[in-house]
């Protein structure tokens, strides 16, 4: 992967801040004499700097001033103190793009811009160009799946640089800012329900006399060998369903039970739950 070139900030140490950390590195993108860190833990800090050879701050301030590209990786509840502990420091005039990716859940680019923005001229506002991330806990093992949205300051150059470090932990697709409370349900909140499905079947097979540490092997061989062949056949999820239901067959009986639960129904009704819960925590 070729070089971003920038200096990237991570204002917040916690788990999701440390795999983009790692991916940034291992995948060549940028390297950690580039890359920054900044928490209210300084033990946490040192064994950042121990494990991947960054630059560390207790100082958001330093940070801020040190990169190119700031990353708030703090949860949520505590963004306000710390967008209004930098903004506060701001001259009135900003002089260089500096650009913001917020991976906070729930938290709107409007509030981020009512901090950072509120004593700026037009002309600085655009030099902080704002991009709202939705990532999810697989990019922990870089397999992440994310979904980005930008402010109208945000330009190509601002939205490749977010998807290149997107990309280094796993994929990413952009979106209008009104569909991240989706995108927070369905890929946000996704691997609970595959991990539900996945703890359900595990004690299904035990519960029909197989050793647990076999029906988890099973379990997850099972699903990582659909999804691989739904990836290389193209072929839709009904379509491949069909395929392996023999009529009057054990799969049938199965998926009969399903659909007599309504399970489907089930899913979709959870999922527009966590939606309204993402729509009423961003407002």
């Amino acid at each position: 992967m070729k070089k971003l070139g920038k200096k990237i900030g991570f204002i917040g140490a916690g788990n999701m801040g440390e795999a983009m950390i790692n991916g940034l590195i291992k995948s060549g993108l940028c390297e950690p004499a580039r890359i920054w860190a900044s928490d209210v833990r300084e033990a946490r800090l040192r064994q950042l700097k121990d494990t991947y050879k960054i630059n560390i701050t207790l100082e958001n301030k330093e940070l801020f001033d040190q990169v190119d590209i700031v990353i708030l990786a703090v949860k949520p509840q505590h963004m306000d103190e710390v967008l209004q502990g930098i903004a506060n420091t701001f001259p009135q005039t900003i002089k260089g793009v500096k650009l913001i990716i917020s991976i906070a859940a729930g938290l709107p680019i409007k509030r981020i811009e009512g901090h950072l923005y509120d004593r700026l001229d037009e002309n600085s506002k655009g030099l902080l160009p704002i991009v709202r991330v939705m990532p999810n806990t697989p990019a922990l093992v870089m397999a992440g799946m994310a979904g980005m949205s930008a402010n109208r300051y945000a330009k190509e150059d601002d939205l490749n640089q977010a998807r290149a470090i997107l990309e280094a932990i796993g994929k990413v697709i952009e979106f209008e800012e009104e569909d991240l409370d989706a995108v927070t349900a369905l890929s946000g909140s996704g691997p609970a329900y595959i991990f539900y499905i996945i703890e359900s079947l595990v004690e299904a097979g035990a519960g029909l006399g197989l050793r647990p540490s076999h029906a988890k092997t099973m379990t997850l061989e099972t699903i990582k060998g659909a999804v691989r062949l739904m990836e290389e056949t193209g072929e839709a999820a009904a379509s491949l369903r069909k395929k392996v239901t023999s009529r009057g067959g054990t799969t049938e009986a199965a998926l009969k039970v399903l659909e007599d639960h309504r399970v489907k129904e089930r899913f979709a009704q959870a999922v527009r739950a966590a939606a309204k819960r993402s729509k009423a925590q961003s407002a």
